[in-house]
């Protein structure tokens, strides 16, 4: 099976996105803390978590826009690698965390 997206935007509703080094100096996510400055020191940043994409009241990504990613073209690394049918041992927790949460919706 090859990595597919599910559009169901529950990734953009659980989990931080970390920004890498050049996205973060790019200034092109509105990122947490952003209002004080950036940090021109990544090491710093990432020690705080001001490299880490805002989120939005309701705690999902403030790029999430009626359950779509708004800056889909341009989205961070962190990402452009994750898929809900990885098969990948670092997303394993995650997608588990993805299905239980749909879980709970649907029986809720």
């Amino acid at each position: 099976m090859e990595d597919e997206c599910f559009e169901c935007g529950a990734c953009c509703k659980l989990f931080l996105i970390d920004l890498t080094k050049a996205e973060y100096q790019s200034k092109k996510y509105k990122t947490q803390f952003m209002e004080f400055g950036l940090i021109s020191d990544f090491d710093l940043a990432q020690e705080c978590g001001a490299n880490i994409i805002e989120q939005d009241t309701d705690e999902s990504c403030i790029y999430l826009k009626d359950g779509k990613c708004s800056i889909h073209k341009i989205r961070p690394e962190a990402c452009r690698e994750f898929f809900c049918s990885s098969k990948e041992d670092r997303f394993k927790g995650m997608i588990e965390l993805i299905k239980k949460t749909k879980n709970d919706q649907k029986s809720g």
